[in-house]
């Protein structure tokens, strides 16, 4: 018999409010931690050691074991632990594969992965079939199969995948999230965002001169530079997305009401880097027969399921200051983080700029209005400490991350995207939906998350 409209609709909002409708993939089995959390980390390089000193600041946390294969990392390590008084971890470390045996043998709860790039996919999939909650470190997929590779080990596990995209907790980046939703841009319609850094004091590092961002000391650049500068040889596309996708993804509602569906992109020729080792060693160096794939920018866009357009710039290759380059532009005005302005209509001078500060404090998010002055120090200007806080929330509830699995494939799939759409000319590729047509009713939200 026909359904009454009405008490359709009815019905329809009492699952929706009850949480019974279908949503992506399963809340999981995990049940909530009694006592402290137990982490392993694999990979205690200086990403890695970082998240162990954010995690031992954290009441009801435990680090009980790391895998890592070098012992000059897993040496400092130590010293991480002996400089907060905390009880050294267990180390695994007899060789690349060994990670495998922690997951077996070591009475953890949660795994936080911070090894080189070709290691996270195949890490996350292991933790998640041995029911770690899994947090992972951002880079970007070698294939789309790999992102499927994700997906499937969690739906088929009873964990959750977190991935660690630090930007989205960046202050300026959450109260330009807070002023969305309140409606202060209007209607959302193009953003920008990406990863401009100039790396190639990173690419080429002896481990003795400066590290070009001025983040760290060589030693860092020395460290990165013995796997990533590999990826500017072989590859030619945007390597390093999620910074500048994610922040934009979470205004977008992506996966959440909104879904990515194509992407075309673009990269100048390479010569940024080869310029680099001539300038620096000379013709006689090994490295100035190097030919190198990787487009000096890579530019690519984004359409989406609701008409709004994002666009991704990828430059690593040339000197420039540091800049994830967002704009956020809505039928109401416009925010860019590049000269810190903004220009709302009704409310600034008309067609001018005015300092975004002020809106910034007004609508600053209620994380960093809480525990901003706790974050401080905590590592990438304080976002590192929101994010290892939110995750250790909802690994000791063993509740869904605020960014999951399927967003993980979703941001990183950009990469083999944009290689192939790269390859072929710019020519348009289709974006998986990984929710596979979930995304209509998920009704999660990043910004309403709470501790």
């Amino acid at each position: 018999m026909p359904l009454d409209r009405r008490k359709f609709l009815q019905t329809t909002t009492a699952a929706l409010a009850s949480g019974t409708l279908l949503r992506a993939g399963h809340a999981g089995a995990n049940s909530p931690v009694e006592g402290p959390l137990r982490v392993a980390v694999l990979g205690s390089g200086l990403r890695g050691q970082n998240h162990i000193r954010v995690l031992l600041t954290q009441p009801e946390v435990k680090v009980t074991a790391i895998a890592d294969i070098d012992p000059e990392m897993v040496r400092r390590t130590h010293e991480v632990f002996d400089e907060a008084g905390r009880e050294r971890p267990i180390v695994y470390d007899r060789g690349p594969e060994d990670y495998r045996r922690l997951l077996t043998e070591a009475t953890i709860d949660a795994v936080i992965i911070a090894t080189p790039w070709r290691w996270h996919t195949v890490m996350a999939v292991a933790a998640l079939r041995a029911g770690k909650y899994t947090g992972m470190e951002v880079a970007g997929a070698f294939s789309v199969d790999e992102c499927w590779e994700l997906v499937r080990a969690q739906e088929e596990s009873d964990t959750h995948l977190f991935f660690l995209e630090n930007v989205c907790y960046r202050r300026d980046v959450m109260a330009v999230l807070s002023m969305a939703r309140q409606g202060v841009f209007g209607e959302l319609l193009h953003l920008e965002g990406g990863y401009q850094h100039d790396l190639r004091a990173v690419k080429f590092n002896d481990g003795k001169q400066p590290y070009g961002g001025g983040v760290e000391f060589g030693e860092k650049a020395f460290h990165e530079a013995r796997w990533r500068t590999q990826n500017s040889v072989h590859r030619n596309g945007d390597l390093y997305p999620t910074h500048g996708l994610g922040p934009a993804a979470n205004l977008l509602n992506i996966n959440r009401g909104n879904r990515f569906v194509g992407i075309s992109s673009m990269a100048t020729k390479a010569r940024g880097l080869h310029k680099y080792v001539m300038d620096q060693a000379g013709p006689d160096h090994p490295n100035a027969g190097v030919e190198f794939k990787l487009g000096d920018v890579v530019t690519s866009m984004l359409s989406t399921q609701n008409g709004e357009v994002v666009v991704l710039h990828h430059d690593t290759n040339s000197p420039r200051p540091y800049s994830l380059g967002f704009r956020v532009q809505g039928t109401n005005g416009i925010w860019m983080d590049v000269n810190d302005s903004i220009h709302i209509a009704g409310e600034s001078p008309e067609h001018q700029w005015e300092p975004a500060a002020t809106w910034l404090q007004r609508y600053d998010h209620p994380y960093w209005r809480a525990e901003g002055e706790l974050a401080e120090g905590a590592g990438h200007g304080g976002m590192d400490y929101f994010l290892i806080k939110d995750f250790v929330r909802v690994a000791r509830a063993g509740i869904a991350p605020p960014i999951d699995v399927y967003d993980a494939a979703t941001w990183l799939a950009v990469t083999p995207l944009s290689e192939q759409s790269v390859a072929t000319g710019g020519t348009l590729q289709a974006f998986p939906d990984f929710t596979r047509g979930r995304w209509m009713d998920r009704p999660a939200d990043f910004a309403t998350a709470e501790w």
